[in-house]
């Protein structure tokens, strides 16, 4: 079973909706009990992530994921969720994040139009189970106004805006989705399924 973290901040219904779409069964909690007994977690996000981590914090969710992924459990981090897995951001200031992915989140250069919003192609660099049946150039949408640089080799497609940045990430059991899955139809629904069949 997959849990849908709530932390109070991101998109779940939608997320859930998607899952049920490709025949997934999952729930949404934000009860760490609940959510220790999840064979995959996904963390979904809308908002800022200072906010966001203390949310994560307070309601006692930062352990859970670190357990999770020590584990050795899958873990999918979407928009938001996928720049939370990272060391640190630069949004309004400087915050820790949960750094089960090495590198940092920054802003997209005034020299392009903020947020990033609407559909874009996804190049791929690497291939993973994760992208099972997606097809190089497909088209996802997207909606934010920062991006993760990785420090190690953890990319697996690149997005063009003004340079080109990282849009699917996998480090070990650990995936990330800049874009909206959900709001990217057939090739967003395809890499849910992908998710829930590794």
């Amino acid at each position: 079973m997959i849990g849908i973290i709530d932390y109070h901040l991101n998109n779940l219904r939608s997320v859930q909706k998607a899952f049920e779409r490709v025949g997934v069964q999952s729930f949404i909690s934000d009860n760490p009990d609940e959510l220790k007994k999840a064979e995959k977690l996904v963390l979904p996000g809308v908002g800022a992530f200072g906010m966001a981590m203390e949310n994560l914090k307070v309601l006692g969710l930062k352990n859970v994921i670190e357990e999770h992924v020590a584990a050795g459990k899958p873990l999918l981090g979407i928009c938001l969720g996928m720049q939370l897995l990272f060391t640190k951001s630069y949004e309004l200031g400087e915050h820790a994040g949960l750094n089960v992915v090495s590198g940092e989140v920054k802003q997209f250069p005034e020299t392009v139009k903020v947020p990033h919003m609407g559909w874009n192609q996804i190049e791929i660099t690497k291939r993973s189970p994760l992208l099972n049946e997606v097809t190089d150039k497909s088209f996802v949408y997207f909606v934010h106004s920062y991006y993760v640089e990785p420090s190690d080799d953890v990319t697996l497609s690149l997005t063009e805006y003004g340079f080109r940045f990282s849009s699917i990430i996998h480090h070990n059991n650990i995936y990330g989705i800049q874009f909206h899955p959900e709001k990217s139809q057939k090739t967003g629904l395809q890499l849910l399924k992908n998710f829930a069949e590794i």
